[in-house]
């Protein structure tokens, strides 16, 4: 418990920011999974729109610092080689 009226400000800023972090981590989980499901499927003109869409997701939360810029890449990189993959 906040002993005093700025810990207890901080404290309600702290979950609002944890709230807000947690929306932007899934909805780029929820990006990702839907390249993986349109590749799994074998439609390549939809994992190719769903990985432009999810690119600029993963980016932002690098921006952001949610994500670190390696892992960003890496995901990206796995993302991109399975998307092409289906095309040939």
């Amino acid at each position: 418990m906040a002993n005093t009226k700025q810990s207890a400000k901080r404290a309600r800023q702290g979950e609002k920011n944890r709230q807000h972090n947690v929306a932007l981590r899934s909805r780029m989980r929820t990006a990702i999974k839907s390249v993986l499901k349109a590749t799994e499927e074998g439609n390549a003109e939809a994992a190719a729109k769903a990985y432009k869409e999810a690119v600029p997701q993963i980016d932002t939360l690098v921006n952001k610092g949610l994500v670190h810029k390696n892992k960003a890449a890496r995901t990206k990189s796995r993302l991109n080689t399975r998307v092409r993959s289906i095309g040939s």
